[in-house]
């Protein structure tokens, strides 16, 4: 039987140049894979198609993101608009539907051997499922993880899906497993967000900082905050949850950076609460700069930056994780996943997150964790990719047994 593991002493067979379609459908999508990116773009034995799609090719989520593409390099493949706005389940289902219908056109005409699939995105779980129809192999890149959130079944159901898995813990890939997946095709590289922080040595500036969004101006020589607060649209009341985190930070005698919420279900409401909050006198006093985006380089030297990151972002979870950052996470959008002791858990109750923060900010600065971190994460899945035996046909392996952990 071919075998997948030249570490092991068994041979990779090496293949003809293959296509690999890399699906883009948000910006910390790319920002994450861009040494992934880099690396199959530079492969000898790849041609790389980047297909864009969903936010990032929307103004007020990703400006001129598809230029900041071409400038490192690349060549988009493909445009696909594919989002219904509106901010709510209705919306979120129709652009998931809307998905399959481009990528179904998109992935015909380009015709590639591999379609890369990340995380837990409800588009991406489209592509997914668009490319099992059309019998193109699938790579998902950070299965097997666990969150309070409909983005976990999202992962789950994307993993069944995937003929290869690229995750980032052994607890994850435990749970691969588990799910029935072949074992030579589960690979723990590790999480390329982490590669991503250990590899950025970024400084921030305050003109950097302050070229962005509206609101105070922010020192960062100072302490500072970063909130990330995105809808969880498995909850019908994301609003209410927003309004506790608002009357935690404008509390506090602390300066803040906002991050605008995400595309999700839920970030209608979320956001115009945002704007309607902007615009209340006296909302300077807060001392809140509302962001949209910035540049991947700079979001991970904002995050060695801060004092405290809140909300529920999964870089509170993963990156910080890594950088020592101390974390105050609401809520139930990560509840369940893996984290290290920089990452403190807490309700929506504004007093309880107000207390959580001021502890965090004491404590200062935590050790770095490895949980998420394995050298040349990047490297790894690009060796897999381009030498690995592609199939189509997948079979249900019973994996009870196994516990062994493997690295790429």
């Amino acid at each position: 039987m071919t075998t997948l593991f030249a570490s092991a002493g068994r041979k990779i067979p090496r293949v003809g140049k293959r296509r690999i379609c890399f699906p883009i459908t948000n910006r910390s999508y790319y920002g994450r894979s861009q040494l992934l990116i880099k690396k199959l773009h530079a492969h000898p034995e790849i041609d790389l198609e980047l297909m864009l799609g969903g936010s990032i090719l929307l103004d007020k989520y990703s400006r001129h993101i598809a230029d900041e593409i071409e400038a490192g390099g690349f060549s988009i493949t493909a445009s696909l608009f594919n989002v219904i706005e509106g901010g709510n389940h209705v919306a979120m289902a129709k652009t998931a539907c809307l998905t399959a219908l481009e990528f179904t056109n998109g992935l015909h005409a380009q015709d590639p051997d591999i379609v890369v699939v990340c995380g837990d995105r409800f588009e991406q779980l489209a592509i997914a499922m668009t490319a099992a129809y059309l019998n193109k192999t699938i790579a998902h890149i950070e299965g097997g993880d666990v969150s309070g959130n409909i983005d976990e079944s999202v992962r789950h159901a994307i993993t069944k899906l995937a003929h290869v898995h690229f995750v980032t813990n052994a607890e994850a890939e435990r749970r691969v497993l588990a799910m029935g997946e072949d074992p030579q095709y589960v690979f723990n590289t590790g999480s390329l967000d982490v590669e991503l922080a250990a590899y950025v040595d970024t400084t921030i500036t305050n003109a950097v900082v302050n070229g962005y969004g509206v609101g105070p101006a922010v020192d960062v020589t100072r302490p500072f905050l970063i909130v990330i607060q995105h809808p969880v649209t498995t909850e019908g009341d994301n609003r209410q949850h927003l309004e506790a985190t608002l009357r935690a930070i404008s509390t506090l005698d602390l300066q803040a950076i906002w991050f605008w919420p995400n595309v999700d279900a839920g970030t209608g409401e979320m956001a115009g609460r945002l704007r309607h909050f902007r615009e209340q006198t006296g909302a300077a006093d807060a001392r809140i700069r509302f962001i949209t985006n910035v540049r991947p380089d700079e979001f991970i030297a904002l995050l060695k930056a801060t004092a405290c990151v809140v909300g529920n972002s999964s870089a509170g979870i993963k990156e910080c994780s890594y950088l020592g950052t101390p974390v105050v996470n609401i809520g139930a959008r990560q509840q369940g996943r893996l984290h290290a002791d920089n990452v403190v858990h807490v309700g929506y109750d504004a007093d309880d997150i107000c207390r959580a923060v001021v502890a965090q900010i004491s404590h200062g600065r935590y050790a770095a964790s490895l949980m998420y971190y394995r050298p040349n994460a990047s490297q790894a899945i690009v060796d897999v990719l381009a030498r690995m035996r592609l199939y189509t046909q997948k079979r249900f392996h019973d994996n009870l047994a196994a516990t062994t952990v493997r690295t790429a």
